[in-house]
C-alpha cells in the first residue's frame, strides 16, 4: 500500500475528509480518518471515519442507517486533506436530520440555520 505512505497524517495520525456528493458536487459534511478508517473505506466502498470525541472508528450510518458509498477518492496536492466522493443513503448526511451538515449561514453577526431537517433526529436515533 504505497498510496497510504504519500499522505501526510497531522500530529495525531488523521487527516481531514470532505464528504461531496457525487452527482451534485454539494459538500456535505467534513470529518476525520486515520490509517484504519481510510483503509477500511478504500476496501468496502463505504466511508469509516475516525470519531474524535469518541476515540474510535465511526462508520458512517452504522446507528441511522445512512451510509456513504464511496465512489472515489482523491487527495490534495499538498496530500493532506482527502475528498471523498460518495453517494448519501438515505439523503441524510447530518446527524441532525439535514442533508448537509452546513446548514448554517452567517446573517447580520449570527449563525442562522437555513436548511430544513429532513427527519427528526430522534426518530433516527434510537439509543
Amino acid at each position: 500500500m504505497n498510496w497510504i505512505a504519500d499522505i501526510l497524517w497531522n500530529d495525531q495520525g488523521l487527516i481531514p475528509a470532505i464528504a461531496q456528493d457525487e452527482k451534485t458536487g454539494e459538500i456535505l459534511m467534513v470529518a476525520w480518518m486515520d490509517h484504519v478508517a481510510l483503509t477500511e473505506t478504500v476496501a468496502t466502498s463505504k466511508a469509516v471515519y475516525w470519531s474524535r470525541s469518541r476515540k474510535k472508528l465511526w462508520r458512517k450510518g452504522e446507528e441511522s442507517g445512512h451510509q456513504q458509498v464511496v465512489k472515489e477518492v482523491r487527495l490534495d496536492c499538498d496530500n493532506d486533506v482527502l475528498l471523498l466522493k460518495i453517494e448519501q443513503q438515505g439523503g441524510i448526511a447530518c446527524h441532525t436530520g439535514r442533508r448537509s451538515c452546513f446548514y448554517k449561514v452567517l446573517k447580520n453577526d449570527e449563525w442562522v440555520g437555513v436548511d430544513p431537517v429532513i427527519k427528526d433526529p430522534k426518530e433516527i436515533y434510537k439509543s
